[in-house]
């Protein structure tokens, strides 16, 4: 059964709950490998939730930011690692459509390679730079022969590197030192995924180095200049904050479970009815909720907002990531004082769930920066 076939969102929503229970059964595996989720890949794909995000000029259904991170966080219920990879393609066809930033013919074609089952990611950091939105130019060089572009260079962290179809790779030119995106297809030459991916959290996003080794793509490839514009507010981002939420969910369930089926001899029946684990859970349960209605509420007004309107909204986006993504961490500690020692096996999911949720820090926006930007703002709104 296709997403694209169900008639109502609940029922989309019950077939990614079906497709989460399926992740979940994969990822403790997927972990101790350090491998990648193929067949979760794979599933999403022929259910079509793959090209959810396409336009629906270009074929496709467009839905709305709101239901992609409905999405997202029941998938991440299930496997925190696919979640955060497919999130990725999700939102930068997503933002893609928003913006209207590239060249309609190069879009549509990509559009419709999606349709079909395409995969497509940013590769934007590299060992020198850190993350791009701290502000480094990137080592990676592009410059013109005739009418190809040559690139050359190496990016870490190129989540979804398996199975990508195509990379959206930021370089500078070495004439004019501005700084582009260059699209590059898979079947491109020159093109190497060495597999440097070793994190102790989201193992299965297949993260590895993409290396360019003087990769010749056609000059229409080259797809945008990056500078202020790289700066707009992106909605499409939350994916990641969703992420972090269905982890905590799944911490939160398994905690409850765990709590309804334990019985120490020292309690009569079994701990959830003990006033110390009614706490945790409660307390688990306010920053979920806290976490739900304020990303949702931001989700809902990125989509009922016109350009304008979105382009004043990065503090707000980075608020409810830095919340959202720190609730979860909370959340997930709870879950593990609650259970108690049992949380630290390594056949215990709870301890994924620790390694998987930390990784939030660490991606984009920083809490550093959206604190600053937070206080730049409240400064500048001072008086109106």
């Amino acid at each position: 059964m296709k997403f694209q076939e169900k008639e109502t969102f609940g029922e989309q929503l019950e077939l990614m709950n079906n497709l989460s229970k399926r992740f979940f059964s994969r990822a403790h595996q997927v972990d101790i490998d350090g491998s990648f989720p193929f067949e979760n890949i794979q599933d999403l794909k022929d259910t079509g939730y793959t090209s959810l995000t396409v336009p629906k000029k270009y074929g496709g259904i467009e839905i709305s930011l709101y239901d992609m991170l409905r999405f997202q966080e029941k998938i991440a219920e299930g496997d925190g690692a696919t979640a955060l990879s497919i999130g990725w393609h999700m939102g930068i066809i997503k933002n893609l459509s928003e913006k209207n930033s590239w060249n309609e013919s190069i879009f549509k074609k990509i559009c419709g390679d999606v349709l079909n089952g395409s995969l497509i990611n940013s590769a934007a950091t590299e060992p020198r730079t850190g993350s791009p939105t701290r502000g480094g130019r990137p080592e990676t060089t592009a410059h013109k022969e005739g009418n190809q572009w040559i690139i050359k260079g190496r990016k870490t962290f190129t989540t979804m590197a398996p199975v990508l179809d195509y990379f959206i790779v930021s370089a500078t030119l070495t004439d004019t030192k501005l700084v582009g995106n260059f699209l590059i297809p898979r079947s491109a030459k020159g093109i190497l995924i060495e597999e440097t991916w070793d994190s102790i959290a989201l193992r299965g996003t297949g993260s590895h180095d993409l290396i360019l080794q003087n990769v010749s793509v056609p000059e229409e490839y080259f797809v945008e200049q990056i500078g202020i514009d790289g700066k707009k507010a992106s909605g499409w981002l939350l994916h990641i904050p969703a992420c972090y939420l269905g982890i905590a969910k799944a911490a939160k369930k398994y905690a409850i479970e765990f709590a309804l089926e334990y019985s120490p001899n020292s309690v009569e029946g079994t701990i959830i009815d003990l006033p110390n684990v009614r706490q945790k859970i409660g307390e688990m349960e306010l920053k979920l909720i806290e976490s739900e209605y304020f990303l949702h509420a931001v989700a809902k007004q990125w989509d009922e907002s016109e350009e304008q309107s979105r382009a004043r909204m990065g503090p707000t986006l980075g608020a409810a990531k830095l919340t959202v993504t720190n609730n979860a961490i909370t959340v997930v500690d709870l879950a593990m004082r609650l259970v108690g020692a049992r949380s630290l096996s390594l056949k215990n999911p709870l301890q994924r769930f620790y390694r998987d949720v930390r990784a939030g820090l660490h991606n984009p926006p920083m809490d550093d920066m959206t604190i600053q930007l937070l206080a730049n703002t409240a400064i500048q709104n001072i008086g109106k």
